[in-house]
């Protein structure tokens, strides 16, 4: 198995944050787009991107929680 390196991460935070912005335009009603950038705009997302805070450990619901 792969170890998480900060490098790693970055190439899973767009498959994370896509199915978050999935969730987050479905209950918005707002465009997928709209949703995506909402989560990267987040104080979740800036936790998300540090492997340090283990955050990516985390769900799709729970990471939607917390936006």
């Amino acid at each position: 198995m792969c170890a998480i390196t900060q490098r790693v991460l970055y190439l899973r935070l767009p498959v994370i944050v896509n199915r978050v912005g999935e969730m987050l335009a479905e209950d918005e009603h707002i465009s997928t787009i709209e949703a995506i950038r909402r989560v990267y705009s987040s104080a979740m997302y800036k936790q998300l991107e540090q492997e340090s805070t283990k955050r990516w450990h985390e769900g799709p619901v729970s990471l939607y929680q917390a936006i």
